[in-house]
């Protein structure tokens, strides 16, 4: 797909971190870029400055949803593209203990839902109502493609960290989609990849020491750094640019495996 003034797109977490680094690279290529996030003020300034549009989004409900894309629609037209960087990752074990008694407690499991619900289910969802609305679009490559769909998951869906049950099992859950999703809207010439970053400089990292950023960064075999967002960005435009790229997880992570802790 060529990206030009015509193609409307459509970012999810897109006031901060991926997603902001890849509505940016959209606009500079003249696409209509739509932010989706929870974060009114900061969504608000990135798209007058980016002379888009934000809406706020909780991917969790699917009203907030609906709401969401009918703003973006009414803004620049259905989107072409959709960018799914919405997401939390917290972390609780599967057993720990109270801090004031030690007893032993399981994994709250409404924080559990919550997570999954998020960054699962909120794919998903967008995900879906994007799909059946791209469906409907002529299509504008020469092999029939209407549209591009990019997840993001993280290296933690086959690494998971302790602590990370939720969040790599949601994570998981997202690579676990991409190939069924790509061959369901294979028909509709809709292609559906999912991009695993590593250690990426994003507001999960913001706050932490100096000490602890460095034992990260050496954990990285090459480049021993944490990722920046414009590299996200830049994989996603790969993607978007490349019409045989279909039905893939890809990991940009600097060749990283994830210790247990």
């Amino acid at each position: 797909m060529k990206l030009d003034s015509s193609i409307a797109a459509v970012i999810t977490g897109g006031a901060s971190g991926l997603g902001e680094a890849t509505a940016r690279m959209l606009a500079k290529e003249g696409v209509k870029v739509a932010l989706l996030d929870l974060n009114a003020e900061r969504g608000e300034a990135v798209a007058k400055e980016l002379g888009g549009v934000y809406a706020r989004c909780d991917v969790a409900s699917e009203v907030s949803c609906d709401e969401a894309l009918a703003i973006a629609r009414k803004a620049h037209g259905v989107e072409r593209i959709l960018v799914n960087c919405a997401g939390i990752g917290p972390a609780m074990r599967t057993v720990s203990k109270k801090r004031d008694t030690g007893a032993l407690v399981h994994h709250d499991i409404a924080f559990y839902a919550k997570v999954v619900g998020i960054n699962l289910i909120g794919t998903f969802t967008m995900l879906a109502k994007s799909a059946v609305a791209m469906s409907a679009l002529e299509p504008i490559t020469a092999d029939g493609g209407r549209g591009v769909i990019i997840n993001t998951a993280s290296v933690a869906a086959t690494d998971g960290q302790i602590g990370q049950v939720a969040y790599a099992s949601s994570k998981g859950g997202v690579v676990g989609l991409t190939l069924p999703a790509a061959r369901d809207l294979a028909a509709s010439g809709i292609r559906v990849n999912t991009i695993m970053p590593g250690l990426f400089e994003t507001p999960m990292f913001q706050g932490i020491s100096p000490e602890f950023r460095q034992s990260l960064e050496a954990s990285i075999p090459f480049p021993s750094r944490l990722g920046r967002p414009d590299e996200y960005a830049h994989l996603a435009k790969s993607i978007i640019e490349n019409d045989m790229l279909n039905g893939f997880a890809i990991r940009l992570d600097g060749a990283v495996r994830l210790a247990p802790k």
